[in-house]
């Protein structure tokens, strides 16, 4: 039943996924926010919740576009739910900027399938991610991406393993200029923070633990067989699919070294996951299998909230 509803496209999943999306920004403000409420408080959790779901709709085209799933919505269905897993991820207001962009760079990153305009989308690519980098300084790390994916597509043109890196550059130095003019200072205006900690105590709770256990028990286990039938997939799409498993693994090691452990850096895992475990409820062939895994991924998020 459930994962007939999802196993196509339809106008009726938006819906599912943005009111699943508004419950998940609500329960966080209601739990984790002691803000006083004023229209400036209101009018900047309307633009995060309008960044989420702008988030949700640029992951669906970024799957639909390259084939990264058949026609359904299922990775979009498990990016929300994965925000009502951890509420935590709706909370922070530099990652979830930060993963847009991030997101932004990826859709540019996956459409040098086409090899075409290809030194446009790798300065796209390189300046999205740089701006990602603004708002969360390890970011950065999605960088590597773009030679990976040059690498994948054995394009051996020196100009194309250039051209990133000035993409980096033209941000950093939009920003050192409006920097001097608004602070009178080279780097008044940048976030940047390459700290790192390794200490998990943040995650010493039985609402983190679940919820940890699922992503990773899940995702592990999601991406034995996502690995293994990216051989079956078209030649023309192999390297898509690669991108997304290095881009959770990116993902993953931000979550580690993050020097806040807040549950906000999960933010980062979410999208590449998503598509992950997608790609295996599409290959489950037994139905009460399927459905049984589908329920386990909605019913959870929801138990999480009254822990």
């Amino acid at each position: 039943m459930i994962t007939s509803i999802f196993s196509k496209s339809k106008s009726i999943n938006f819906i599912i996924v943005f009111l699943i999306t508004l419950l998940a920004f609500i329960i966080a403000r209601v739990k984790l926010v002691n803000e006083s409420v004023t229209m400036e408080f209101v009018l900047k959790q309307i633009v995060l919740l309008f960044v989420c779901c702008m988030s949700v709709l640029l992951l669906s085209f970024i799957v639909n576009k390259n084939n990264l799933t058949k026609e359904n919505n299922y990775e979009i269905l498990l990016f929300s739910l994965f925000l009502l897993l951890i509420v935590h991820t709706t909370i922070n207001t530099d990652i979830i900027l930060s993963n847009f962009f991030i997101l932004l760079g990826l859709r540019r990153i996956m459409s040098l399938r086409s090899q075409k305009n290809v030194k446009k989308k790798l300065f796209d690519a390189a300046f999205w991610i740089a701006i990602a980098s603004l708002f969360y300084f390890w970011a950065i790390l999605f960088f590597a991406l773009i030679p990976v994916t040059l690498f994948l597509y054995t394009d051996k043109k020196l100009r194309h393993w250039i051209v990133p890196f000035l993409g980096v550059v033209t941000v950093f130095v939009i920003f050192i200029a409006g920097s001097i003019i608004i602070y009178d200072d080279f780097f008044g205006i940048f976030n940047i923070s390459p700290k790192i900690s390794y200490d998990f105590s943040n995650y010493n709770s039985v609402k983190y633990l679940v919820a940890i256990t699922l992503l990773l028990s899940f995702g592990v286990w999601s991406s034995i067989f996502y690995l293994q039938n990216i051989k079956k997939k078209k030649k023309d799409f192999r390297a898509s699919f690669k991108i997304i498993s290095i881009a959770v693994l990116i993902a993953f090691l931000i979550v580690l070294q993050a020097p806040e452990k807040s549950g906000s850096e999960f933010l980062f895992m979410f999208a590449p996951l998503a598509i992950i475990i997608a790609n295996y409820i599409e290959v489950i062939q037994e139905k009460w299998f399927k459905e049984v895994f589908l329920s386990l991924l909605i019913i959870i998020p929801f138990i999480t909230l009254l822990l």
